[in-house]
């Protein structure tokens, strides 16, 4: 009695509540996706310093050199483009750059998503309706063709290219926040932080968000790979990354008219895209797993 009259308890968890204790099991799938989610990191990183060629450089001699299971020489492990340019180098350094899109747009998205979420669940009334139909209206419309039309209207521009594709997404997040937030408001902790005079800004990003921070990251780990393809998507249709920078997705998109032929120009660096995205996914899954207190 002494504890709630002074409000001196103010801790998220009371005696009645479960500790929740994530699940740390091993499970060899999602330690071999982690090895190679580091080890594309890794080679982005040091692209410059990894890759055997220039991205850009160009080889006319070796125009079209398959790799080397294929016939190829031990210069071109991959092979090489209708330029000359070496395929292995261009992976290293367009990993590097739809890492740094996907990434960098993917914190855009989550920044976005939780302050507004945060801020639709502590405001409610006229700005929780507001951002309700902000939430369905961009559910509602196809992201890509948005996409095509922004990028078709003001050109292309690697910044506005990452902030675009920071809209993708925003609205799952907004919606995750807002309803574990309100979860979260409806516990004593919230009332007696009110009790004693803390603000709701305060309340909100001190103690509600670190509380439902594990199920927005499991969040994060779903909305990146798609946004990762959606970079592979507007790339190959040539509204994304321009030359001279070379991402995975415009390495496809330039091969496109050659998979019949030279298959290597296209074919690799999709399945490093789908690598990559199948990776960060199975992780997230395990992250689920592990950090859903709903799920133990």
């Amino acid at each position: 009695m002494a504890n709630a009259a002074t409000g001196a308890d103010v801790s998220p968890k009371t005696r009645s509540e479960k500790t929740f204790r994530p699940n740390l099991r091993f499970d060899l799938m999602t330690a071999i996706c982690a090895i190679i989610l580091v080890t594309f990191i890794m080679v982005a990183i040091f692209a410059n310093v990894l890759a055997p060629h220039g991205f850009a450089q160009i080889d006319l001699h070796a125009r079209k050199a398959p790799p080397i299971l294929f016939g190829g020489s031990f210069k071109h492990i991959l092979g090489t483009d209708e330029l000359g340019r070496d395929i292995l180098s261009r992976i290293f350094y367009g990993l590097r750059t739809s890492l740094l899109i996907a990434l960098g747009a993917s914190a855009i998205s989550l920044a976005l998503g939780t302050v507004l979420g945060l801020f639709a669940a502590f405001g409610r009334g006229f700005a929780d309706m507001l951002i309700r139909v902000a939430v369905d209206f961009q559910a509602s419309m196809p992201f890509l063709i948005i996409a095509l039309a922004v990028l078709a209207f003001f050109g292309d521009n690697l910044w506005l290219f990452m902030a675009l594709l920071g809209l993708y997404g925003w609205e799952r997040y907004a919606r995750l926040v807002r309803t574990m937030a309100g979860l979260e408001l409806e516990r004593g902790y919230v009332a007696a932080l009110k009790r004693n005079g803390a603000g709701t800004g305060r309340i909100a990003f001190l103690h509600v968000l670190p509380n439902i921070l594990s199920v927005v990251l499991v969040n994060l780990t779903i909305v990146l790979p798609e946004i990762l393809l959606q970079e592979s998507a507007l790339s190959f249709l040539g509204l994304g990354i321009q030359p001279p920078l070379v991402s995975l997705g415009s390495m496809v998109g330039a091969g496109r008219d050659y998979v019949m032929t030279e298959w290597w120009i296209a074919i690799l660096p999709g399945i490093v895209i789908f690598i990559l995205s199948l990776s960060i996914s199975l992780i997230g899954d395990y992250l689920r797993d592990v950090l859903d207190p709903t799920l133990h």
